[in-house]
C-alpha cells in the first residue's frame, strides 16, 4: 500500500494572520534584545577590543604575517624556482588612521559594538528564526533539518576567521602599504580603515554559507548537483576573480583564498545531491 503523505504542518495551520504577526514581533524583539545585550558587552571593552582585535592586522607580528612567512619559506625549500621566500613576508604597515571628525570615534565604537553583538549572539539569533520557521514544516523536513543551528554558526563563525585571520590583513597590508609615489603619505580615516575590515570579515562570513543556501534552493528545485557539475567551470573562474577582487595582486594570495570557496562549492554539490535524492524517495510513497 501507498503512505499518504503529511499535507499540514504542525499547529501552523491553525493560526490566524494576527498570531503570525505577533509570533514575529516576539521574535524580532527577543533577536533585537539579544544583539542590545551582545553590543553592551563589546561596548564595555571597546578599547581592549580595538586594541587587540581591530587594530591587530597593522602590527607586524600578527599571526597570519608570521605564519605566511614561515609557509613561503617552507615552500621555496622544496619548490625553489617556483615560490620566493620572501614573498609571503609582510612590512610593517605603514599607516596612520585618523578621525576627521568630532563623532568619528563614537560613532565607529558604535558600530563596532553592534557588529559585535550579531557575531556574539548570532547562534542564539539563528535558534530564535528556527523556532520561528520549525511549525511551518513538515515533520521529514523538521528531521532532516536537524543540526541547521548548529552548522549555520559553525560556517558563519568560520568564516568570519577566514577573513578576519587571512583576507582582512593580506588586504590592509597590501593597501597600506601601496604607494603612487614616496610624497604621499597614507591617512585613512578610521571609518575607511574599518570599512576594508567589516565588509572582508562580514563578506567571508557569507560566502561560508554556500552550503546552506544550496540545501534550501534544492529543496524548492531551483538547482540540481547535475546543473552545479554543470557550471564548475564558471564557479571555479568567478572564484579566482572575487579571490582578485579582495586579495592582493599576487598569485599565491589568490589561490590561498580561493582554496576554501572551492572547497564549500564541492562539498554543496553533495548536498544538493543528497537533497534531490530525499526528494525523488518522498515521491515514491
Amino acid at each position: 500500500m501507498f503512505k499518504r503523505k503529511n499535507t499540514t504542518a504542525e499547529n501552523s495551520d491553525n493560526m490566524t494572520f494576527l498570531q503570525h504577526l505577533e509570533a514575529l514581533r516576539g521574535l524580532l524583539f527577543r533577536v533585537l534584545l539579544a544583539i542590545l545585550i551582545g553590543a553592551i558587552v563589546v561596548f564595555i571593552f571597546i578599547e581592549e577590543v580595538f586594541d587587540y582585535i581591530i587594530f591587530a592586522p597593522l602590527d607586524p607580528n600578527f599571526v597570519t604575517y608570521q605564519y605566511m612567512c614561515k609557509l613561503t619559506h617552507w615552500l621555496h625549500y622544496r619548490v625553489t624556482d617556483f615560490v620566493d621566500p620572501m614573498v609571503g613576508c609582510f612590512e610593517k604597515v605603514s599607516l596612520n588612521v585618523i578621525a576627521p571628525q568630532m563623532t568619528t570615534q563614537f560613532m565607529t565604537a558604535m558600530l563596532v559594538a553592534f557588529i559585535g553583538g550579531i557575531v556574539i549572539m548570532f547562534p542564539y539569533i539563528i535558534y530564535q528564526f528556527w523556532l520561528f520557521i520549525r511549525p511551518a514544516l513538515y515533520k521529514k523536513e523538521q528531521k532532516n533539518a536537524r543540526g541547521l543551528v548548529f552548522f549555520t554558526t559553525i560556517l558563519f563563525l568560520s568564516g568570519i576567521l577566514f577573513g578576519y585571520y587571512l583576507i582582512a590583513p593580506l588586504s590592509i597590508n597590501f593597501l597600506g602599504n601601496f604607494k603612487v609615489s614616496d610624497s604621499v603619505q597614507n591617512l585613512p580615516s578610521l571609518s575607511s580603515y574599518m570599512g576594508i575590515l567589516v565588509s572582508t570579515t562580514l563578506a567571508s562570513g557569507v560566502v561560508f554559507e554556500l552550503p546552506i543556501l544550496v540545501y534550501f534552493l534544492s529543496k524548492i528545485g531551483l538547482i540540481t548537483p547535475e546543473g552545479m557539475r554543470k557550471y564548475r567551470k564558471h564557479s571555479f573562474v568567478g572564484t579566482l576573480l572575487l579571490s582578485a577582487i579582495i586579495t592582493p595582486p599576487d598569485v599565491f594570495s589568490q589561490i590561498l583564498v580561493s582554496i576554501p570557496i572551492v572547497i564549500l562549492y564541492e562539498i554543496s554539490i553533495y548536498i544538493s545531491k543528497f537533497v534531490n535524492k530525499s526528494k525523488v524517495e518522498d515521491d515514491d510513497y
